[in-house]
């Protein structure tokens, strides 16, 4: 494919600004979004709802620099894992000591892998299937967390209405993933956030009336109390996420690589999950949830037929901008959560439906065996995430954090059904890589 400006050109600055800008709206969202579930839901004691949206958009800025310039050097976004998540949801009970310090060290041992080769002898037990199951388990796990951002306390709207709303907001969303193509399509996340917040409003009135927008300075984002802690369980199941998360990261690596046709993969591969655990070990003490590059870029890059990295700088200087101006992200910290779980659906669906694909693609004969890989975890999977929070309670403590975490119990028994019970059973496989259906953390593809 011909593009205006390759990887490595410098485009001129009224367009770079403009290329800048277009990737700018495409980061946004995700951030928002997963910034706004933690701080929603209140699973964080390190920081307000402000503070906590200027800390993950200041890592999240950092980290992209140093991707474009120093790491992977691919016109390659990057944003809050859902997968890390899934792992802070299951383990808040912990405490955000014992959460951000496993941020800290799944990010080292993210490092570790990338730099040592490890990562190489570990794929081989990630199978596509069990890389489906990953990708199917982040969405059926997260189903609790978006019941509980559309039915969110402290509004006067009815859990009927909301779930309407939702609905009504759903179908035109879809509607327009139809109908739209290019970057519309591709930002638009950002357009549903949008319409949803200003018909809720409209409809609804503004519900959060106690929340006031600070003032329009200059403030910096502040270092949480974080303090250190090693709790062995909650480490294992970051661990878990942390793999996860790999898969994630080399798959978006792969997928733009295979749009602009880079030299030296190897090495950008590499030096990219590198990054990404340093990202991480950053989020980590600054109490944030950590980051991992999205496969959505190569939608944009071909809409805007601009392969340039140096394109993705303002977008970063964008969010290290947004870290310092508490007005705006007290602003964003208005949305209300049920908009967000609309949102959030969306994502989820096309995760879901990717899922599904490399399931389909990953097996030459489908048979009852093979879709028990499937089946299976996804159920466990489920059935931990809907536990009450009453009966998890009742589990060992030092047990909770893995046996509480339907992600961890689904890729669990994906791979005992894998490498066990199903091991040289037959059932032919294609041959995609593992890795090759890994990023697929952002929805826009």
């Amino acid at each position: 494919m011909m593009f205006k400006y390759g990887l490595d050109e410098w485009p001129p600055w009224g367009q770079w600004l403009a290329f800048g800008l277009q990737w700018f709206v495409f980061t946004v969202p995700p951030l928002v979004i997963l910034g706004k579930v933690v701080t929603d839901l209140q699973l964080t004691e390190a920081a307000g709802q402000v503070l906590y949206l200027q800390r993950l958009s200041l890592v999240t800025g950092i980290t992209m620099i140093i991707q474009i310039l120093w790491g992977h050097r691919l016109p390659l976004v990057l944003g809050p894992s859902s997968v890390l998540l899934v792992g802070i949801i299951a383990s808040k009970a912990s405490g955000a000591d014992a959460v951000y310090s496993s941020i800290l060290f799944g990010g080292v041992f993210i490092v570790l892998l990338a730099i040592t080769g490890l990562f190489g002898r570990l794929i081989r037990f990630f199978t596509p299937r069990v890389i489906a199951v990953i990708l199917l388990l982040v969405a059926v796990t997260l189903i609790p967390t978006i019941l509980n951002l559309i039915l969110a306390e402290g509004t006067t709207v009815s859990p009927l209405t909301s779930l309407l709303f939702v609905l009504m907001v759903l179908v035109l969303t879809f509607l327009a993933h139809r109908f739209l193509s290019g970057i519309w399509k591709s930002t638009l996340m950002l357009w549903t956030l949008i319409a949803g917040w200003l018909a809720f409003v409209v409809l609804f009135g503004h519900q959060r009336g106690s929340l006031v927008i600070p003032g329009w300075g200059v403030v910096s984002p502040g270092y949480p109390e974080i303090h250190l802690t090693f709790d062995p369980a909650v480490v294992v199941a970051f661990i878990m996420c942390f793999i996860a998360l790999s898969f994630n990261d080399l798959g978006s690596i792969q997928a733009v690589g295979e749009i602009v046709n880079p030299s030296g993969m190897r090495e950008r591969i590499t030096r990219g999950l590198s990054v990404t655990g340093l990202g991480n070990i950053l989020s980590g003490l600054m109490g944030v949830i950590g980051p991992v590059n999205f496969s959505g870029s190569p939608g944009m890059i071909v809409s805007t037929a601009c392969a340039s990295r140096f394109t993705l700088i303002p977008a970063a200087l964008g969010l290290l901008i947004a870290a310092f101006f508490p007005a705006l992200m007290g602003f964003i910290a208005m949305i209300p959560s049920v908009v967000i779980g609309v949102v959030f659906i969306y994502i989820m669906s096309v995760q879901l439906a990717t899922g599904l694909l490399v399931v389909f693609k990953a097996i030459d004969e489908p048979s009852l065996d093979s879709m028990l890989v499937v089946g299976l975890p996804l159920l466990l999977g489920a059935t931990i995430a809907f536990l009450p929070a009453g009966v998890i309670s009742t589990f060992p403590v030092a047990l909770r954090p893995l046996l509480g975490n339907g992600f961890i119990v689904g890729l669990t028994a994906a791979l005992f059904m894998e490498h066990v019970v199903l091991a040289g059973g037959g059932t032919r496989m294609s041959g995609q890589r593992p890795a090759d259906a890994a990023g697929t953390d952002h929805p826009s593809e």
